[in-house]
């Protein structure tokens, strides 16, 4: 298997900000699909995964480029994409229900080929399937491109969430008119990101959303509310609870790249060991690249393949490279990623998305990340002020931290959401490190918080696959048995309303 993929996103994961050692910190990528995309090359290759993929039929909506304000600039369109499967749908005269999948910071295609929740119960409810791309990205960016629509201030200032949900909002309603559904209840899915914004839609549009499933939805993992190195502390969890040994290698294995580094040719000694495509500029360079490489199987760290134990399996028994720590290092590396002629620094930054993650870590998704003294990893705790001063270098303006809290609500959610929300579910796996920032307890009745201790980032709302495990099987009817009750309860409160 080629490991193409996953040495791409890797590279995207470093170059989309600067590493744990610079002035801006990394924060990894909130997207359902991550490297687990690279595990099966099937999936990125064939978007005939689903079998109903030839009834997806994709549209365009225009779209106002700013929904909050009447300058004359406001009043600038562009195209969103959106992709309807009627296959499943009972059609507008039995008021049968809407699954809306929002699209976060990817193209839709990137994922309606894993995303399953959809197509995978669309019989079982007689669901219409709607899927919105986000704005600034896919096929979705005004301006008609990526480079276009970001290098200008202004235009980029219209790139936030609060515009994507005000997107898919008029396109909900869009499309209900046109189908002369104004009686199909709706119910909005999202994963990551997405599940942020789905949680978000349900708050600020509960007229147009009976519902939200969030999965893996980091909603608290902003200043002042979670802890700064959660994330990290899950990810060394993760891997001392697969291996006591591989965890201490992992953790030696710092210290020593740079003691090697800091002798003469060090540099060149430690691009050979870990067979790098260009010669290493620094320490750095090679320990970001592994910092990211270890976060990523810990985030994603799915039933099929476990990359965590796959990754330590081949740390504590290698012998074909040495048994010294770098050499041990080295071997999980391989076993992760597959055989490759070099690894590390091989190509420029090339994903789409990364401009645009970039972009909205640096305005209003500021997560604290840092790394305490109790991780594989040395520490670093976050430091706002800095990474502030570094995205205004990057973008001349200053990023809005607690932007986030104050427009959606973050410190004492679980007083407010019971006094004024409901249809909710907060679905986390306790493997995934974002999972620190997620909703691990019921809120009230019917803001609801479903978790597995052995799950990972969004598992939940993949394709479901007949390896499943029967816990993830589990998590899933839990959720559907939810959003049935919400949809059932609509009904009757529609019929007694006629």
């Amino acid at each position: 298997m080629s490991p193409i993929f996953l040495i791409l996103f890797l590279l995207f994961n470093l170059l989309i900000s600067a590493s744990v050692h610079a002035t801006r910190f990394n924060i990894p990528r909130l997207s359902p699909i991550g490297p687990r995309i690279s595990r099966n090359l099937d999936i990125v290759s064939e978007l005939s995964v689903f079998d109903d993929n030839d009834d997806m039929e994709t549209f365009f909506y225009t779209q106002t480029l700013d929904h909050f304000n009447f300058r004359p600039e406001s009043y600038d369109t562009f195209e969103q994409r959106y992709m309807i499967n009627s296959k499943y749908w009972g059609g507008a005269n039995s008021s049968s229900p809407i699954f809306v999948y929002f699209g976060a910071e990817e193209s839709l295609d990137d994922d309606i080929p894993i995303i399953g929740f959809l197509p995978n119960n669309g019989a079982r409810f007689n669901a219409l399937l709607l899927y919105i791309e986000h704005r600034y990205y896919g096929k979705s960016i005004p301006f008609g491109s990526a480079e276009e629509a970001l290098k200008n201030g202004s235009i980029r200032g219209y790139f936030n969430s609060a515009q994507a949900i005000a997107d898919y909002a008029e396109i909900i309603i869009h499309v209900k008119k046109n189908l002369h559904a104004e009686n199909s209840p709706v119910i909005v899915i999202g994963g990551s990101y997405g599940g942020m914004l789905a949680s978000w839609f349900r708050l600020k549009y509960p007229h147009l959303a009976l519902g939200a499933l969030a999965s893996s939805a980091p909603i608290l993992y902003f200043h002042d509310i979670s802890p700064q190195g959660g994330y990290y502390s899950i990810v060394s969890k993760d891997f001392r609870e697969a291996s006591e040994t591989c965890y201490q290698t992992i953790q030696k294995s710092w210290t020593e790249i740079d003691e090697i580094a800091s002798k003469p040719n060090g540099l060149s000694i430690l691009s050979k060991k870990f067979k790098t495509c260009n010669p290493l500029k620094d320490s750095d360079e090679l320990k970001d690249y592994l910092n990211a490489l270890f976060c990523d199987a810990a985030q994603y760290n799915e039933p099929s393949t476990y990359p965590v134990n796959m990754i330590c399996r081949a740390i504590d028994g290698n012998t074909n490279s040495g048994n010294d720590t770098l050499s041990k290092i080295f071997g999980g590396l391989v076993t992760y990623l597959g055989n490759s002629s070099c690894y590390i620094n091989a190509f420029p930054n090339v994903f789409e998305s990364s401009p645009g993650w970039s972009w909205q870590t640096c305005s209003e998704l500021v997560v604290p990340m840092g790394i305490g003294n109790d991780t594989m990893f040395p520490p670093h705790p976050s430091n706002l002020s800095r990474y502030l001063q570094s995205c205004k270098v990057t973008y001349g303006v200053l990023p809005r931290p607690h932007w986030v809290t104050t427009y959606y609500g973050g410190p004492n959610i679980k007083l407010i959401l019971q006094r004024f929300g409901s249809n909710i579910i907060f679905s986390n796996g306790l493997r995934d490190p974002y999972s620190i920032g997620g909703v691990l307890e019921n809120i009230s009745d019917t803001i609801v918080a479903v978790h597995t201790n052995n799950g990972s980032h969004c598992l939940d709302i993949l394709k479901a696959e007949t390896t499943d495990p029967e816990w993830l099987i589990a998590q899933r009817e839990v959720e559907i048995t939810i959003i049935e009750e919400w949809i059932n309860k609509y009904y009757v409160d529609l019929k007694n309303q006629q």
